[in-house]
């Protein structure tokens, strides 16, 4: 039978393709031999800083397989990277180009035809002859050897009044990743802050570098190539040699032992007649805080000041030095570096070793014990000629405040003026002191040091050790008695005064003839009654001194005049 022409060609194509296959040609969809490296870049980083360029530095990891899967080597079943430099020849071509053009952290799935692997000789026992060979491949690390440090600034204070330098100590938190972001330290773990000195030596170089030219409480990011960190070398399990590393910083504070105490004056009273010195008792509030703004103490929240003598040792160093000068009511910030603070070993803890203290410091007053009150006339009526002495009645307002303008007390705020008697104890010795030689109608200003006030301890709604402010005006005065007295004659008392003192003569003064007595006697000008708001009572304490057996009568063998009985006591003495 006759086959069709279609048909006849159709067997003839099948053919070829047999003898074809016998003689090895390629059948129809194969490519045939790889002229180059297949590269599948199966992942990449949203970010890439950096791609490997020829003679880069790069440290990757990997699986490396033949077609069926079976696996001829891994850098992970070895534990390590491998590291080396790309694109010079020192790897098989195909893993050289294959690596090109990565990122850190980037993926990548390599296929090597045997002309750029091993070719048609393979590595005995490992590789055959003329073996394509598949990578998976991960990128590690990317540097080269005229990299330099990478800073990025991350946050900054607004205020920077210094930066680090070579000699400083510096006191900062880090956390330090690979540059693929693998962890390998960090001081927020250990819970506490990296200290150490710069540019001596004791950091690696990098960090001796990267660390220059930060502010307290600045923030950055600091990339280090291998040859300014641990080399080929490494360091212990945690970083590989060759790693670059990357540290986010944090400083937390920084002082070179050769700092002094800095002052920052952010308010001084434009009034400041004087200043303190070593020896004055200072009362101040404050808050201390450390570099990055951390509060460790403050009066404020204890509602009391803090009272101390300043440049007597009492309290740290530079607190003496740096309350020197100060003004009342001033508003100073003080800092301290931890040689005059709390040293390497801090205090509690709130304040850690080798810290820099700031205090922010509110004056709100001093004082020295050898102070006299401060007198300050502001009004004197002319023709003054009668001036007040201890034992005289004197009325006056007043107004008394702390020196920070505190208000404690006044007069106004009650129906009449205060009334005292001069030198009795009836007053702080400060204010008795400040209202003597005054005239009617002066005005004054008092400034009252504690131990002329109410001392340490203070009293109801005064603040022990405080500094009072005093506005007198004193309105009116009577002429006093001696001490002791209650009454004393202007001329030599009558030489028979039992009997004009008993009025019905009968033997006995009571109250009635005794107080109607002494009432003629001072209407009459011939005595004067201590001076008092109530006369009654003085009159009452005077009957009573003399009814001796308190009968409530006195009888001539009581009635004895006070410069009598002051020269029995005499004559008893001797």
């Amino acid at each position: 039978m006759a086959m069709a022409p279609g048909s006849r060609r159709c067997l003839l194509l099948l053919l070829l393709l047999l003898l074809l296959s016998v003689l090895g040609a390629p059948a129809l969809g194969d490519p045939g031999p790889l002229e180059d490296v297949v590269i599948d870049r199966y992942y990449i980083p949203k970010i890439c800083l950096r791609e490997a360029q020829m003679g880069d530095f790069i440290r990757y990891h990997y699986n490396g397989t033949f077609k069926d899967g079976k696996k001829f080597d891994s850098s992970y079943d070895r534990g390590a990277t491998v590291a080396g430099v790309v694109g010079v020849g020192r790897l098989i071509t195909g893993m050289d180009r294959g690596l090109q053009g990565m990122c850190v952290n980037e993926r990548r799935h390599l296929i090597v035809p045997p002309h750029l692997g091993y070719g048609s000789i393979g590595v005995a026992g490992l590789i055959p002859p003329d073996a394509t060979l598949y990578f998976d491949v991960v990128m590690l690390d990317i540097w080269n050897k005229n990299d330099k440090l990478q800073i990025t600034t991350l946050s900054k204070p607004e205020r920077c009044n210094r930066t680090v330098e070579n000699s400083d100590f510096v006191r900062y938190h880090y956390n330090g990743t690979l540059l693929d972001g693998t962890p390998f330290d960090s001081s927020y773990s250990k819970g506490s802050t990296y200290d150490t000195y710069v540019g001596t030596g004791w950091l690696i170089k990098g960090m001796d570098q990267g660390l220059l030219g930060m502010c307290a409480g600045e923030k950055r990011s600091i990339i280090i190539p291998p040859f300014l960190a641990y080399g080929e070398k490494g360091y212990g399990t945690v970083i590989p040699p060759q790693a670059s590393l990357v540290f986010s910083v944090l400083l937390v504070d920084f002082h070179n032992p050769k700092d002094g105490v800095f002052l920052e004056h952010l308010e001084v009273p434009e009034s400041c007649k004087r200043r303190a010195v070593t020896g004055d008792f200072v009362r101040y509030h404050y808050n201390g805080t450390l570099m990055d703004g951390t509060l460790f103490d403050s009066s404020y929240s204890r509602n009391q000041t803090y009272n101390t003598y300043i440049g007597k040792g009492y309290i740290i160093p530079g607190m003496d030095q740096g309350l020197q000068g100060v003004c009342v009511g001033e508003h100073r910030r003080v800092v301290i570096p931890p040689h005059l603070a709390y040293g390497e070993n801090g205090a509690g803890d709130k304040i850690p070793g080798s810290a820099v203290l700031i205090f922010d410091v509110h004056v709100i007053d001093f004082h020295n014990p050898e102070d006299p009150v401060e007198i300050q006339t502001v009004f004197r009526p002319e023709g003054c000629n009668v001036t007040t002495r201890n034992r005289d009645f004197v009325r006056y307002h007043y107004n008394c405040s702390l020196l920070d303008g505190t208000r404690l007390f006044s007069s106004h705020d009650y129906e009449k003026p205060q009334e005292v008697t001069l030198g009795a104890n009836k007053v702080i010795e400060g204010l008795n002191s400040g209202l003597l030689d005054m005239c009617a109608g002066e005005r004054r200003v008092l400034i009252v040091p504690p131990h002329l006030g109410h001392g340490e301890s203070g009293a109801r709604g005064v603040p022990g050790s405080a500094v009072l402010r005093f506005e007198v005006e004193l309105i009116s005065m009577e002429e006093g008695v001696p001490e002791g007295y209650l009454f004393i004659w202007h001329g030599d008392p009558p030489s028979n005064l039992y009997e004009q003192m008993d009025l019905n003569k009968d033997g006995g003064i009571p109250a009635e003839e005794f107080s109607t007595f002494i009432k003629t006697q001072v209407a009459e000008g011939k005595g004067r009654l201590m001076p008092s708001s109530d006369p009654e009572k003085v009159i009452a304490d005077m009957f009573r001194n003399q009814d001796r057996n308190q009968d409530g009568k006195i009888t001539p063998d009581e009635l004895k005049l006070k410069s009598d009985e002051d020269q029995e006591k005499i004559h008893e003495e001797l």
